[in-house]
C-alpha cells in the first residue's frame, strides 16, 4: 500500500523527471570536444602567433570543456593587438576624387560622338554642333585630318588618316580609352544626320545599362553573305558599354582583318562576330524611329504620329537644310509642352474648386509662386510708372527720363502680348486695336518675376462693324525661368595672385596705412601673392622729379618693409602722362608679366585680405571669366556719425556705408585673357585712337571679349571713406560714374537730411 501510494505521487511528475534527464544527455552529446575559437575573427590572430605547444598548450586552457593536468599553472589573459602589414617604402597618401559621383562610380548616361571629316567639319560639322550641343552634355567630333581652321567652341578629335574604316577604329579606340568608364551609353552619328537630341535623351534612360544592345536601323551587309544584321551610319546608333567592353579584346583583330571600306558595316561585322549580338530597332516597346530625307521631301505635310517619334533625319546636305529641320522639330516639341501646360493649368484650376478656400486657393498665374508679402514697411516693392515714351523715377534719381532702349522694347513687347490675349479671348465676337496706353506700372517681384498692369485705350469693332472706344486693365506677369546651372572650369586656390597698385599724387599719405594691411594681412600670412606700384607722374612732376620726388615717401615706405621681410621684392615702375588710363597701365604691365599671371587691379583704399584673394582666384578662370568685385564703402563720417562717437570697427550695415556699384578699378582677371582682348580691340583702336583713354579695363572686356564678365558684390572688399579726384579727360561715363560715387558715398538720405535740417536751424537763428 504505501509503495502503490509513493508511486501514486510521483506519476504525475514523472514525465518531468524523464524530460529534464534526456535533456541533460542530449546537451552533453552536443558538446563539441575539439579546440575552437568562439570568436572568427580572432582565429586567424592565435594561428598567427601561436607557434610552440606551449603556446598551443597555454590557449587549450581557455577553453572550459579541456581537462589538463592539476600540474599546470593557471591560465593567464593574454590580449592579442592588431600589427598593421609594415609597407615597403613611404605610405600612400588616400586618393579622394574631386566629384562624389567618380568616387560612388556614378556615370553620365549619353556620349554622343559625331564622325566628320576635314572638308565637312566648317559646314555640316558647326550646324551638328548648334542644333545638338546645347541639349546634350558631352558632344566630341572625330576626324581624319585637320582643316586648316578649327571651329570655335568645339571638343575635335584628330586620328591623323582620313581612310574612313580606320577613323572609325580609332574612335572606338579612343572612347574606350578616355570615356568608357564615365558613360552607360554611347551614341554614334555622322555629321550628315539631323539627331533629335531631346528625344535620343528621353530614350536612354528607359535602357537597363547592363545590356548587351546595339541599336540603330538594321541593314544586311553587302553582298547577302551574313543574316546578320548592322546598324547603318546614316540614321546613328546607340551602343551599350558592356557591348563595348566585350569589344575591347577583339578590337585588334578587327582591325587586321578588315573585309570592306564602310566603317559601319565594319563596325557592325566586329561586334557580330566577336560578341553575337545583332543591330535592333525596337527593344522592349522602345523603337529606334528614322526618317530618310529626299530630294523633294516636303515635312510641312508629314503629319503621321510615327513621324513626331522620329530621332534621326538622314542625309542633311547642307547647313541650312539641317537648321531648317531643327526648327521644325523643335515647333514639335514647343507646341507638345504648351499642350502639356494648358493641360496642368486646367488639373489645378479643377482642383482649386474644391479646396478649403474654393477658387481663391488657385494663385494666378496658374503655377506661378504667389505675389511676395512684406513683412515691414521696407520690404514694399515700389511700382514704376511708365507711358510709351516715358519712364518716371529713373535709376541716376531723376524723376523723369525717356523710355529708350530694352526698357523701351519691354514695354512694347508687353504692350502686344496684351493685345494678343484679349483678342484671343474676345474672338470672333469682338475685335480689338490698341490706340494707346493711358497708364502703365511694373516692379519686379523676387518670387515670381515681372508684374505689369497696364491701362489701355482700345477701339472695339464687333462682328457687324460697329465699333467704340473703350479704357480696360489688363495684368501681366512675366515669371521668372527656370534656374540653369552653368558647368565651370576648375579652379583652385594656390595661384599667385600679383596686385597691380596705381599711386598718383593724392594718394601718397594712404600708402603707409595700405602697406601695413598688406603686411599683417598678406606678408605675415604668407599668403601666395606678388605686389608692384606704378607711380604716375604728370609732365611737371616728371621734370622735377630730381629735385622734388612727390613719392619719395612712399618709395622709402616700400624700401623698410623689403628689409623688414626677407625675400620680399615690390618691383615699381613709374610713369609719366597728364591723362591717366587703366589700359594703358596694364598694356605697360602685362609686358612684364608672364602670360599666365593673375592680376588684382587695386586702389590704394583696398585692404587686401585672405578671403578676398581666395575668392579672386576662384572667380578669374583663364579663358573663361574675369572677375569685378563691388567693394563695400564708408559713408563720410562727418555725416554718418554727425553728433555721435564714432565707431572702432565699422559693420556692414545700411546706416555704416554701401556697395559702391559705380566702381570699376577693382578687378581679377589672367594676363591671357587681357591680351587676347587687346588684341580684339587693336581693329577699332586704328579708327578711334581715343579708345584706350575714353574706356577702361570693365568696358574692354564687356566689348571685346566673349568672356563671362562676372560683376558681384564683395563684402570680404571693404574701403574706407574717400573723396575721388574724377578726372574730365576721360570718357563721360567713368566721369559721371566717379561723380555720381562721390555723391552716393556721403550717406544715407535721412543722415543727409538731418544735417541740412540743423544747417537751417542755425542758419535761421
Amino acid at each position: 500500500m504505501r509503495i502503490a501510494k509513493i508511486v501514486g505521487y510521483l506519476k504525475p511528475i514523472g514525465p518531468i523527471v524523464v524530460g529534464i534527464s534526456l535533456g541533460f544527455t542530449l546537451s552533453l552529446l552536443s558538446v563539441s570536444w575539439v579546440d575552437d575559437i568562439c570568436d572568427p575573427s580572432w582565429k586567424g590572430h592565435y594561428i598567427e602567433e601561436i607557434s610552440s605547444k606551449e603556446d598551443l598548450k597555454a590557449t587549450r586552457k581557455s577553453n572550459s570543456f579541456l581537462l589538463e593536468d592539476d600540474d599546470d599553472e593557471d591560465i593567464q589573459p593574454r590580449i592579442i593587438t592588431y600589427k598593421p602589414i609594415q609597407q615597403q617604402g613611404e605610405a600612400k597618401r588616400p586618393f579622394r576624387s574631386k566629384y562624389a559621383s567618380t568616387e560612388l562610380g556614378i556615370r553620365d548616361n549619353l556620349f554622343v560622338g559625331v564622325l566628320t571629316s576635314k572638308n565637312t567639319i566648317n559646314t555640316l560639322g558647326v550646324s551638328v554642333n548648334h542644333t545638338i550641343s546645347h541639349h546634350l552634355g558631352s558632344v566630341v567630333f572625330f576626324t581624319g585630318m585637320n582643316s586648316h581652321k578649327t571651329p570655335h567652341g568645339m571638343q575635335v578629335v584628330t586620328h591623323g588618316d582620313e581612310r574612313p574604316v580606320w577613323n572609325m577604329y580609332q574612335t572606338i579606340k579612343y572612347i574606350l580609352e578616355h570615356y568608357i568608364d564615365e558613360y552607360n551609353w554611347f551614341y554614334l552619328a555622322q555629321d550628315d544626320t539631323y539627331t533629335q537630341a531631346d528625344r535620343v535623351k528621353a530614350l536612354v534612360p528607359h535602357l537597363s545599362m547592363n545590356l548587351m544592345l546595339y541599336m540603330g536601323s538594321p541593314e544586311e551587309f553587302i553582298g547577302g553573305e551574313m543574316q546578320d544584321r548592322y546598324c547603318y551610319g546614316g540614321f546613328g546608333y546607340l551602343i551599350s558599354r558592356p557591348l563595348l567592353l566585350r569589344l575591347n579584346d577583339f578590337l585588334e583583330n578587327c582591325r587586321d582583318g578588315i573585309l570592306t571600306t564602310r566603317p559601319d558595316e565594319w563596325l557592325g561585322r566586329c561586334i557580330i562576330e566577336n560578341t553575337n549580338t545583332n543591330c535592333v530597332d525596337e527593344y522592349k516597346g522602345l523603337h529606334y524611329d528614322r526618317f530618310e530625307m529626299g530630294k523633294n521631301s516636303d515635312l510641312s505635310k508629314e503629319q503621321s504620329d510615327q513621324f513626331k517619334t522620329i530621332l534621326t533625319v538622314h542625309p542633311v546636305s547642307d547647313p541650312e537644310q539641317m537648321y531648317r529641320l531643327h526648327k521644325y522639330f523643335t515647333e514639335i516639341e514647343l507646341q507638345k509642352s504648351y499642350q502639356e501646360i494648358e493641360k496642368l493649368q486646367a488639373e489645378i484650376k479643377n482642383f482649386s474648386a474644391i479646396a478649403f478656400e474654393g477658387n481663391r486657393s488657385g494663385m494666378w498665374p496658374i503655377g506661378v509662386n504667389p505675389p511676395f508679402e512684406p513683412k515691414t514697411r521696407f520690404e514694399v516693392l515700389k511700382w514704376e510708372y511708365f507711358t510709351e515714351d516715358t519712364i518716371y523715377l529713373c535709376l541716376d534719381g531723376s524723376p523723369k527720363c525717356e523710355l529708350q532702349g530694352i526698357d523701351k522694347m519691354d514695354v512694347a513687347d508687353v504692350i502686344d502680348i496684351a493685345m494678343g490675349e484679349l483678342n484671343k479671348k474676345y474672338k470672333p465676337v469682338l475685335h480689338l486695336k490698341k490706340q494707346k496706353l493711358i497708364n502703365g506700372y511694373r516692379r519686379f517681384d523676387p518670387t515670381r518675376g515681372m508684374e505689369y498692369m497696364l491701362d489701355l485705350q482700345m477701339e472695339v469693332v464687333t462682328q457687324k462693324g460697329r465699333s467704340r472706344s473703350i479704357t480696360k486693365r489688363v495684368q501681366l506677369v512675366r515669371p521668372l525661368s527656370n534656374l540653369e546651372i552653368i558647368p565651370m572650369p576648375y579652379v583652385t586656390e594656390a595661384t599667385k595672385v600679383f596686385i597691380i597698385l596705381p599711386l598718383a599724387k593724392d594718394d601718397t599719405d594712404q600708402v603707409k596705412p595700405f602697406l601695413e594691411e598688406y603686411a599683417s594681412n598678406a606678408l605675415q600670412k604668407k599668403e601666395n601673392v606678388g605686389l608692384t606700384v606704378l607711380f604716375i607722374y604728370d609732365l611737371f612732376q616728371a621734370q622735377h622729379v630730381q629735385q622734388n620726388d612727390i613719392f619719395a615717401n612712399a618709395k622709402a615706405q616700400i624700401t623698410k618693409y623689403e628689409r623688414k621681410f626677407p625675400g620680399l621684392k615690390v618691383p615699381w615702375i613709374s610713369v609719366k602722362t597728364d591723362n591717366p588710363s587703366q589700359i594703358k597701365f596694364m598694356d605697360l604691365i602685362s609686358k612684364k608679366h608672364p602670360v599666365g599671371t593673375l592680376f588684382f587691379t587695386a586702389t590704394v583704399n583696398t585692404v587686401v585680405n585672405t578671403e578676398f584673394l581666395n575668392r579672386c582666384r576662384m572667380n578669374s578662370i583663364s579663358n573663361w571669366q574675369v572677375f569685378f568685385p563691388i567693394h563695400f564703402q564708408d559713408f563720410n563720417p562727418d555725416i554718418a556719425y554727425h553728433g555721435q562717437d564714432r565707431p572702432v570697427t565699422i559693420d556692414l550695415v545700411r546706416d555704416a556705408g554701401h556697395f559702391d556699384r559705380n566702381a570699376f578699378a577693382e578687378a581679377c582677371f589672367y594676363n591671357s585673357d587681357y591680351m587676347a582682348t587687346r588684341t580684339h580691340m587693336a581693329a577699332d583702336l586704328q579708327e578711334n585712337e581715343d579708345l584706350l583713354e575714353t574706356l577702361d579695363i570693365y568696358e574692354m572686356f564687356v566689348k571685346y571679349s566673349s568672356l563671362h564678365v562676372f560683376r558681384a558684390i564683395e563684402p570680404a572688399l571693404h574701403q574706407k571713406h574717400v573723396h575721388q579726384t574724377c578726372n574730365p579727360h576721360l570718357s563721360e561715363d567713368i566721369y559721371h560714374r566717379c561723380i555720381q560715387s562721390n555723391l552716393e558715398g556721403l550717406g544715407t538720405r535721412p543722415q543727409l537730411a538731418m544735417v541740412l535740417f540743423e544747417q537751417e536751424q542755425g542758419n535761421s537763428t
